[in-house]
C-alpha cells in the first residue's frame, strides 16, 4: 500500500534525553519511522512553492 502524506519540515526533530539524543523523522521519507536516518538530505533543495512525490526508492518528482 502507497500513502502520500504532505510534510512540510525539511529537518529531524530533536528529542534530548538524559544522555543521547534522539532524532524524530519529519521530512516523511525515513525508512526507520518514526526515527530519522538521514533521509531529509535528499529535500534540503526543494522549493517551498512546489509541491513532491517520492516513489519507493526515493526518486523525488514534482507534482504541482
Amino acid at each position: 500500500m502507497a500513502r502520500k502524506i504532505i510534510i512540510t519540515a525539511k529537518t529531524p526533530l530533536e528529542i534530548k534525553p538524559q544522555e543521547k539524543s534522539t532524532w524524530i523523522c519529519r521530512c516523511g521519507l525515513s525508512k526507520n519511522q518514526p526515527f530519522c536516518d538521514g533521509s531529509h538530505h535528499r529535500v534540503t533543495d526543494e522549493s517551498e512553492e512546489k509541491i513532491y512525490e517520492y516513489d519507493e526508492e526515493g526518486h523525488r518528482q514534482e507534482i504541482k
